[in-house]
């Protein structure tokens, strides 16, 4: 059997079951962007990187409003979300250029939500492959660029 060690893993698999309240409102508490990878604030959402990313640009559109779900949002903030993901999409294009996107919510637990409180939108660079032996079967992600790097890269072309 083969061992790939990835230890930044480990500290989400350690504090995935803490609850120490909402990780997108703590961000916008600490007010440390840098540290919190908050790549962009807008009026009513933020853009922050995914600390545990499926691909190298994997970010999230938040509203500040902790609110769970669709029915009871604000359409303005809905708005501003959908225009966000567009301004993402082409900063990632133009940084990584990547072959495709997914974009998505889950909401609720049973639809695979991880932060279930809190309302986000993900937007993810894909290229062909990147799914490869190492996820599928592995159940491990092999990213070849640190999260800091990622995060000034974005911000500059989210600038």
């Amino acid at each position: 059997m083969d061992y790939i060690w990835s230890p930044w893993r480990y500290r989400y698999v350690a504090n995935a079951s803490k609850d120490d309240g909402c990780i997108f409102c703590r961000a916008l508490e600490a007010n440390n962007d840098p540290q919190t990878l908050i790549a962009l604030r807008a009026e009513k959402n933020f853009v922050i990187l995914n600390r545990y990313p499926y691909t190298s640009g994997h970010v999230m559109i938040v509203p500040y409003t902790h609110t769970a779900d669709l029915a009871g949002a604000d359409p303005g903030m809905l708005a501003e979300m959908m225009t966000l993901a567009q301004r993402v999409q082409i900063a990632l294009q133009d940084t990584y250029r990547p072959e495709g996107f997914n974009l998505g919510m889950n909401l609720g637990r049973a639809a695979g939500a991880g932060v279930v409180g809190h309302l986000h939108l993900h937007v993810l660079p894909r290229w062909a492959g990147d799914s490869s032996f190492m996820t599928v079967v592995g159940e491990t992600r092999v990213e070849p660029e640190e999260l800091h790097v990622t995060y000034e890269r974005l911000r500059k072309a989210l600038a």
